[in-house]
């Protein structure tokens, strides 16, 4: 078991965002995939490992060996809802739901780690910020498998999240690497992708295509 970080500064937080789910985690090859794209983004990279499938040894498991690529290539190891999963290996950082503990919690148990909040709307992301949360994934943009039915909202939306934060503003839903420079022009610090990273027949070559827009 590894310790805890120190708190990374929060301008180090990274601009491209892979993040996965329960289908993507469970498919053959998967952490041979997460390390060559760990590899490729290096420290302006990070990993969301989610999962809510996964039992518990195996997703403490999985999170170590990708965050032993963290020494080599500095890409952050972000755990999805899982204090305690997160707390445990020493990762960069934790990604909190509507669903998940309050940002306050955290940080009494796991003062060392970095919070970040995922937030639908303007006042989520005031809220989140006023709670103490180091940075929010904004979504969704565009339309997305994830939201059926919901209409796009393009990027004006994240030019109404950032008006009312200071801290990074993640974007994401169904984010292509054509869309990045004009999301970061609109003031979000970077974007994360799910299905544009992971369901390339490259996702390493993926990933590097959005890195080379931010």
């Amino acid at each position: 078991m590894t310790s805890v970080p120190v708190k990374a500064p929060i301008e180090e937080l990274p601009t491209v965002h892979a993040v996965t789910n329960d289908e993507i985690m469970l498919r053959p090859g998967f952490l041979r995939k997460a390390m060559g794209i760990m590899r490729v983004l290096g420290d302006k990279g990070a990993i969301h490992i989610r999962s809510q499938l996964l039992d518990s040894p195996t997703l403490y498991g999985l999170t170590l060996a990708l965050l032993e690529l963290h020494e080599q290539t500095r890409c952050w190891c972000i755990v999805n809802d899982r204090v305690d999963i997160a707390l445990a290996c020493g990762v960069q950082g934790v990604q909190l739901t509507h669903k998940s503990i309050a940002v306050p919690d955290v940080q009494a148990i796991a003062p060392a780690l970095r919070i970040g909040a995922s937030v639908h709307s303007p006042d989520e992301a005031r809220d989140a910020e006023q709670a103490g949360a180091d940075w929010c994934v904004a979504g969704h943009v565009f339309e997305t498998p994830s939201h059926p039915g919901l209409p796009r909202r393009e990027s004006s939306f994240i030019n109404d999240v950032v008006a009312v934060v200071s801290f990074p503003v993640i974007a994401i839903g169904g984010i292509r690497p054509e869309h990045v420079r004009s999301l970061v022009h609109r003031g979000a610090h970077g974007v994360a992708a799910i299905r544009g990273i992971w369901n390339d027949e490259n996702p390493e070559l993926a990933a590097s295509r959005y890195l080379s827009q931010v």
